[in-house]
């Protein structure tokens, strides 16, 4: 059963803030509840900004847990990046903030002078001890597996990883899924510990289908928000918006399958930490709020693996539940100064005809909803839209959101 339930101690100011309440300007304790995002690069890979000042965007910016996920590598070993190629990046100011403010740790070799100099990235193992507090602020092992189909990518991120995972290719998209969700597995069972894999933009550059999507019923986790602007969120004439692809893949996954629905996250995905705007991969646009045991990789993996979460992009829920014997989907809104919030609850019938799929049940106004499930549903969802603005938004009138994980699906699928 997927039960949420928090206390919140709320800033008494957050009708002053023009965006979202849940962001940098406010801070919220939160009993059980961790904030954090799973989807980050650096230079690593194909991000600006070294991982400390990464970091500490995110540790400043009130999350509790985060995971630098570049591109097939584990952040361990030997790399130095050129000072002229980061400068030509436009991350020449972050490389001096970088120098000054981690000076103690900062390694450079060669001179800038003479075009030589070069910046030594600081290993994950290295740079964690600086900055994690028991209870307070976790960093998580993480890497984005870049694989790809002919030439639809197909990205997966395995976040609390020990190893690199190489991309393990395959002969269609949903067995390049496929393998690498077996090749996540493998690590996980080989090391003991747990490995939590999901599927990253599945509208970028139109890699993956809805219907893939369905098929592949070993994975549990994909991205119902991403917060870069190439990824196709809102899709186009001849391809649905994701979280219309998040209604077909779990009405096909459930009606035809028999298996349980993919639950949804919320992602930065953030590359650009120098200039902001909507063409820019910017932090702090989408995250998730778990409901956790503590604050330590295996309880957040464990309470994700049972729906015990929520994607966010600005609204925050102040209590979700699902009560099965009562058949009904509550959901607690957190105040957000004046801000009017309406609360979708979305689903499939099973008897419904062909083209009525995700359509909306019912709508709620106000801080408080709750959708009483007859039995004719495949399954629920609820998604919290507040009239106001998100303060970094992805396209113009992008409005601040939450959403919860599909229920009402246990008694149609063959095991949990």
């Amino acid at each position: 059963m997927m039960h949420f339930r928090f206390a919140v101690v709320v800033a008494a100011l957050s009708f002053l803030i023009g965006g979202c309440a849940s962001d940098d300007e406010v801070a919220k304790v939160r009993a059980g509840w961790f904030k954090g995002n799973l989807h980050t690069h650096s230079l690593w890979s194909d991000g600006d900004d070294f991982p400390e000042r990464i970091v500490t965007w995110y540790r400043d910016h009130g999350y509790q847990f985060l995971a630098i996920s570049d591109h097939n590598t584990d952040q361990q070993g030997e790399k130095w990046v050129k000072y002229g190629d980061v400068y030509r990046k436009g991350s020449g100011r972050a490389a001096d903030s970088y120098l000054k403010d981690f000076a103690a740790s900062a390694q450079v070799r060669g001179d800038r002078a003479a075009g030589t100099q070069e910046i030594r990235l600081t290993p994950f193992t290295e740079y964690r001890p600086l900055f994690e507090r028991p209870g307070e602020f976790l960093l998580i092992p993480s890497e984005e597996i870049s694989d790809h189909f002919e030439k639809k990518p197909i990205h997966m991120i395995a976040t609390n990883v020990a190893e690199v995972i190489k991309p393990q290719g395959g002969e269609s998209v949903v067995e390049v899924i496929t393998d690498n969700l077996r090749a996540v597995k493998e690590q996980g069972e080989r090391l003991g510990r747990p490995v939590l894999p999901h599927l990253a933009h599945p509208n970028f550059e139109w890699g993956i289908t809805a219907e893939e999507m369905a098929e592949v019923v070993e994975e549990h986790f994909f991205e119902i928000f991403n917060g870069h602007p190439l990824v196709h969120q809102q899709g186009d004439k001849d391809h649905p918006p994701v979280e219309k692809m998040w209604d077909i893949a779990n009405t096909l996954r459930i009606a035809a399958f028999h298996a349980r629905p993919l639950m949804g996250m919320a992602t930065d995905d953030s590359h650009n930490y120098q200039v902001s705007g909507m063409t820019r991969a910017m932090p702090g646009r989408g995250w998730v709020s778990i409901h956790a045991k503590d604050l330590s990789a295996a309880s957040l993996i464990a309470a994700m693996e049972t729906g015990d979460f929520y994607a966010s992009t600005g609204v925050e829920l102040a209590n979700v539940k699902y009560d099965p014997a009562a058949r009904t989907l509550t959901v607690d809104i957190e105040p957000d100064g004046r801000a009017q919030f309406t609360t979708s609850f979305i689903g499939t019938l099973a008897d419904a005809p062909p083209g009525d799929i995700g359509i909306t049940l019912a709508s709620v106004e106000g801080l408080k909803a709750i959708y009483h499930l007859t039995g004719r549903e495949l399954y629920v969802r609820a998604v919290v839209t507040s009239d106001k603005s998100v303060r970094r938004p992805v396209w113009e009138g992008q409005k601040c959101q939450a959403w919860t994980q599909p229920v009402g699906w246990e008694a149609r699928v063959v095991s949990h």
